[in-house]
């Protein structure tokens, strides 16, 4: 096991045995544990509003995992509400044209067809990553926003997504990247994405209830889609105006706690070394692979050497994600179902999802392929 995976594991002294289930909820470590529940009885101390902390390291430590500054970095409660807050309030004028892949997380499909812009389905090529022939088409026939998920929750290919932030900057169009999936598991530096939308609670480790919105590209046209007095100041003659950064993103309400346990979960991030996390995650998803493609005729559905450790795997015939799902649970080894409403212009049926956090030992990973074969 690789220096990284053994501190991880030191690091969680009770994490779940057969957990392979990072893309869905992963194992906080312990000193991320210990930040959350100081914190709630600092509140219980002193009361909540006493108890507000300065958040800027957290900021700071999210931020530079993606090339940005702590103005930059706002909190809420998951991805999906990031994905809102940002899109909801930008002033695209009607008629926008918007660009996206069929690959898009489900919830993010609803609030674009919500919004009531002119969506823009861009190519794929067979593993589902983004055909940047079909990208440069589609901005030279004028596209207003291009949206890509770094990588989907229903299948471990990683979108190029340096690539199309430099088509996207040359072409003068906006670019949101969901990292959700991404951030902790690859290097997401390069992108030079307009805004970053992610979660706590999957790849870098943090508590569940927090989300964020990096912003690097701020425009006057971009504001909170519901504001807030804590985000907005109140100008003459009366008019709401949003406050400087990201911060116009946030509301004052919140789980505090959860903010700080995230912000310590990438504060460990950066000690264990983010291109050593991304290597032997990548090499965790290639193991994995070659253990289970074949295991009772189950198929890898991304190619087997892609560099992430987001697994899917489609059924063969008589046997369902559902039925394999419970297989593995009544053998101590906890893993995902994805429905189809995840990706629902992607997914033909449910798969299952494989996701082993650092430090999986390869034992785990063979128990579950012999599962799969039963």
């Amino acid at each position: 096991m690789s220096d990284v995976g053994q501190a991880w594991r030191a690091a969680r002294s009770v994490a779940p045995p057969g957990h392979l289930d990072a893309a869905g909820c992963n194992v906080p470590s312990d000193r991320v544990l210990d930040a959350v529940v100081a914190h709630l009885r600092l509140e219980r101390e002193r009361g909540g509003y006493a108890a507000v902390p300065d958040l800027t390291v957290a900021r700071s430590a999210l931020a530079a995992l993606v090339g940005a500054g702590p103005a930059d970095v706002a909190f809420l409660e998951s991805g999906t509400a990031a994905m809102a807050a940002l899109l909801g309030g930008w002033r695209f004028p009607p008629g926008s044209r918007v660009g996206y892949a069929r690959t898009e997380y489900g919830s993010t499909l609803m609030l674009l067809r919500r919004l009531g812009w002119n969506l823009v389905e861009l190519p794929v090529d067979g593993d589902a990553r983004l055909d940047l022939d079909g990208l440069r088409a589609g901005l030279a026939a004028g596209l207003d926003l291009v949206i890509v998920s770094h990588l989907g929750s229903h299948r471990g290919v990683v979108q190029p997504a340096a690539e199309i932030g430099t088509l996207c900057r040359t072409a003068g169009v906006p670019f949101v990247l969901d990292v959700c999936q991404s951030l902790g598991q690859v290097e997401v530096r390069g992108a030079g994405a307009s805004a970053y939308v992610g979660t706590s609670r999957k790849w870098l480790a943090g508590p569940r209830g927090a989300g964020f919105l990096i912003v690097p590209g701020l425009t006057p046209g971009m504001d909170a889609a519901a504001p807030t007095l804590g985000g907005h100041v109140w100008n003459e003659p009366g008019l709401p105006e949003p406050v400087p950064g990201a911060a116009r993103y946030e509301s004052s309400e919140g789980a505090i706690a959860a903010r700080i346990g995230l912000g310590v979960a990438a504060l460990e991030h950066h000690v264990l070394d983010p291109s050593a996390v991304h290597a032997h995650l990548a090499d965790l998803g290639r193991t994995a692979r070659g253990l289970l493609d074949g295991a009772g005729g189950w198929r890898v559905a991304e190619p087997l050497d892609e560099p992430s450790a987001l697994v899917t795997l489609e059924p063969p015939p008589g046997d369902t994600a559902e039925h394999a799902a419970a297989r593995a649970a009544a053998a101590s080894l906890l893993v995902n179902v994805v429905p189809t409403a995840r990706a629902p212009l992607d997914l033909r049926e449910p798969v299952l999802r494989v996701s082993p956090p650092p430090g999986t030992p390869v034992e785990t990973l063979q128990a579950l392929a012999r599962v799969l074969a039963d």
